[in-house]
């Protein structure tokens, strides 16, 4: 007889298959609660600008041009005789008086002169003074008919002579009185002297046309600069309309950006601008003057002048980051109107005032320019406006800046 089956592994069976059913249908729905979730997508959310309310301020207009640096006062020393340079009486690179002796040229064959012109006048006097004490004499004697009249204007003839004589060997001593002194070479102005191009031993001539070395009055210092006649008409444009103010009551302030970029301590003035323009660059030359007291700016020195030519009190300014530029050149920016949407609105924006541009039309005081999270706005979107803090996050590209939460996305 065959062996009945165990009654009790029967209902052991059937409970697993209940178990594995059960976790399949749960499966099942995990999965299409998930289907479902991505089917629906995430809630919509207001994207998230900076805005800058515009409020005008007063701005100082610049101008920046650039030149190079000279001497308020250059002198070259040359000699004046012919000679051989016995001395050198300076240091290269000192500073010298007006009046100091630089050069000392051999002055043998000039002390010569000077003596000769000496005795020449001398003799010349003692001739004249006979003269006098002949025609004297002859002048009584003519009273009495003691002599004749020729003899008598002889005499007064030979006294006239005897002055002029006197007179020219006065101015020929003086000549070689000068030619002495010229062998003494001074320094004409007070300032700093280069190197020299001549050493003892060498001769110099009255007619060379290397000087023997310059000397330059570097205690004030001229640049001169050329801007547009355009640039000059519109600012005097700005000033008749009211819109600039003059910055000085004489003259415009100038500031000097050194070579590396560093502004010079003392501030200089605007001396004048030119009467004429050039024909050939269309331009307007202007000479400022700075102070140099310690000697820090160089003749040949390029700089670059800034001018504070005049004062907006009622500027409108937006960073620069938030003026988007077109192949044309013209500028726009986003703003956000009264019921939250992107707007762009052309603006006038040509002048720089440090990191922001100046608006001269465009825009008006209360608007809201858009500064960050630019790639969230579409004109005519829906935005929610957050003043911007006074400093920009850092652009992630030319033009461009991205907010803080833009990063963890």
């Amino acid at each position: 007889m065959p062996t009945p089956s165990n009654p009790v592994a029967s209902p052991t069976r059937a409970p697993s298959s209940i178990l594995l059913a059960a976790s399949v249908a749960a499966a099942i729905l995990m999965l299409a609660a998930c289907g479902d979730h991505a089917t629906q997508g995430p809630p919509h959310v207001t994207p998230e600008v900076g805005v800058e309310t515009i409020k005008p301020h007063t701005v100082v207009s610049n101008t920046e041009l650039s030149g190079r640096l000279s001497a308020i006062r250059v002198a070259e020393v040359r000699p004046q005789v012919e000679g051989i340079i016995r001395k050198r009486l300076f240091t290269e690179g000192s500073q010298v008086t007006a009046g100091a002796v630089l050069y000392q040229i051999d002055a043998a064959s000039y002390q010569a002169a000077y003596d000769q012109a000496v005795g020449t006048l001398a003799k010349a006097v003692a001739t004249a003074n006979a003269a006098q004490t002949k025609a004297t004499r002859y002048a009584q004697l003519w009273n009495i008919q003691g002599v004749s009249r020729q003899d008598y204007d002889d005499a007064v003839a030979a006294l006239a002579e005897a002055n002029a004589d006197v007179l020219a060997d006065r101015a020929a001593l003086k000549t070689a009185a000068i030619n002495l002194g010229y062998t003494k070479v001074v320094a004409p102005i007070a300032g700093r002297i280069g190197k020299s191009s001549v050493t003892e031993g060498a001769l110099v001539t009255a007619e060379q046309t290397t000087a023997l070395a310059t000397v330059q009055a570097t205690g004030e210092m001229y640049l001169d600069v050329t801007r547009s006649s355009a640039d000059w008409l519109r600012l005097q444009k700005e000033f008749a309309s009211g819109q600039l103010q003059q910055s000085g009551a004489d003259s415009a302030v100038v500031h000097l950006v050194m070579e590396d970029g560093s502004t010079y301590a003392q501030p200089g003035k605007l001396l004048f601008s030119d009467i004429t323009v050039d024909a050939t660059t269309g331009s307007v030359t202007l000479r400022c003057v700075f102070p140099n007291p310690d000697g820090v700016l160089l003749p040949g020195m390029f700089v670059r002048a800034r001018l504070e030519e005049g004062v907006n009190r009622e500027a409108i300014t937006v960073p620069q980051l938030a003026v988007t530029r077109a192949s044309d050149g013209s500028a726009s920016v986003l703003t956000v109107s009264a019921d939250n949407k992107v707007v762009q609105t052309q603006v006038t924006a040509d002048i720089a005032s440090g990191s922001d541009w100046v608006v001269t039309s465009g825009l008006k005081a209360g608007d809201r320019v858009i500064v960050s999270g630019s790639q969230n706005a579409r004109t005519g979107a829906v935005v929610k406006p957050v003043e911007a803090p006074g400093a920009l996050p850092a652009p992630a590209t030319a033009g461009s800046a991205l907010p803080a939460s833009a990063a963890h996305s």
